[in-house]
């Protein structure tokens, strides 16, 4: 399976990243619905990193069942190609049309907790995303529309703004800081 290989080939940033790159595998490897929810304790995800061209800003959504500014993503439900997947989600959960990869290859990739909640309303039990977050880019001047099922606002935040935004502390202090120190070695120029 050519993403397996890209995930074994992947040089973790951290110890967060090193550590959570052998549960993808392990799991990848052990779990057979892995790509779809069914899979109740964990399941495959992509998440985006959505950037400006000169990479001073990123794109958040408030995520309506975090109750927080978050990034953007989703389930793979099916799909192995999660660079795909993220791509798709950006599109639905802000309405920005015009978003492509700056490269194909994994950005980061974190094994997440999800504690349980509610959704359309059935229960759905705490469980892992098994995540790999892909760098993206788009213009911040393009039109931007909340998708009110999962989202009641998307914005643009200056890096650090972003992080702050969030009302997460786990993602703030571990995911996106991370994201910006590794968007670094990403700037043009």
């Amino acid at each position: 399976m050519k993403l397996m290989k890209q995930i074994a080939e992947y040089q973790p940033f951290n110890e967060q990243e090193a550590m959570d790159q052998v549960v993808i595998l392990e799991c990848l490897e052990k779990e057979k619905d892995i790509f779809h929810r069914e899979s109740k304790a964990a399941h495959m995800t992509s998440s985006a990193w959505v950037v400006n061209p000169q990479r001073t800003k990123v794109l958040m959504v408030y995520h309506n069942i975090y109750d927080s500014w978050s990034w953007m993503g989703g389930h793979a439900d099916g799909e192995q190609d999660l660079l795909s997947v993220a791509i798709r989600e950006v599109q639905e959960e802000s309405g920005l049309q015009n978003v492509h990869h700056v490269t194909e290859d994994i950005f980061s990739l974190e094994a997440l907790t999800v504690d349980g909640h509610r959704k359309h309303g059935e229960y759905v039990s705490s469980h892992l995303h098994l995540n790999l977050t892909y760098l993206l880019e788009a213009d911040e001047n393009d039109p931007l529309s909340v998708k009110a099922d999962e989202n009641s606002g998307v914005a643009w935040f200056g890096l650090e703004e972003a992080v702050q935004a969030s009302s997460e502390p786990w993602f703030r202090e571990h995911i996106y800081s991370k994201l910006n120190e590794k968007l670094k070695d990403k700037n043009p120029g």
